[in-house]
């Protein structure tokens, strides 16, 4: 387990620091991890252009990521839409 979650701020750290080493393409590897980490609906999103947002990283970190599924359940309570994200924080993520 502790070696996944090595394995996983790893690659998280890459994307963070050498985010040209690696061209966008559809699908491919990082398409690939990410719809493995955060599911297919991040996967399409990253395919389209869509960067993923910091509270969707924060999902891959054991134990913390319960931190923002509650936190993602009460804007989804809240009824915030994408638009309202997209506003917030840019049309990069949203």
């Amino acid at each position: 387990m502790k070696a996944i979650a090595i394995l996983l701020v790893a690659i998280m750290a890459l994307f963070a620091v050498a985010p040209g080493a690696m061209a966008r393409e559809n699908g491919g590897l990082v398409g690939g991890i990410i719809g493995c980490c955060f599911g297919v609906r991040s996967a399409a999103a990253y395919n389209d252009g869509k960067d993923l947002h910091w509270r969707e990283w924060g999902r891959i970190i054991p134990l913390a990521e319960i931190v923002f599924v509650v936190w993602d359940a009460v804007d989804g309570m809240n009824g915030l839409t994408t638009a309202d994200f997209a506003s917030q924080y840019g049309s990069n993520y949203y």
